[in-house]
């Protein structure tokens, strides 16, 4: 099993920075592409990606948060961040870290969630 643990979230002021990091725990065998998703308030049924980066390749993001979100790993570390500035109102959310994980070589590979961290922009 692989455990996420998000952290960074808060309370912050429209035009201000916030950055998050999700830390991978557990039975790593190795870990693939890396993300940060969200879901707003009252759209319980859509989570949106906000960016991804792979072990190699093009970073991906949202249309929505370029040029303000920038989104980096640390393998070593089994760690992802977003750093997020520029935030706006819209940007509240709660956001949640997306980790694609091998645990066991003779199995695929499998998508993990951690519980998500709250960010809310606001004055």
């Amino acid at each position: 099993q692989v455990q996420l643990v998000e952290s960074g979230g808060g309370l912050v002021q429209p035009g201000g920075s916030l950055r998050l990091s999700c830390v991978a725990s557990g039975s790593i065998f190795s870990i693939g592409v890396m993300g940060w998703y969200r879901q707003a308030p009252g759209k319980e049924k859509e989570r949106e990606l906000v960016a991804t980066i792979p072990t190699g390749g093009n970073i991906n993001y949202a249309d929505s948060v370029k040029g303000r979100f920038t989104i980096s790993r640390d393998n070593p570390k089994n760690t992802v961040y977003l750093q997020m500035n520029n935030l706006k109102p819209e940007d509240t959310a709660v956001y949640y870290c997306n980790v694609l994980a091998v645990t066991d070589r003779r199995q695929p590979a499998r998508y993990y969630w951690g519980q998500g961290t709250q960010v809310i922009v606001s004055s």
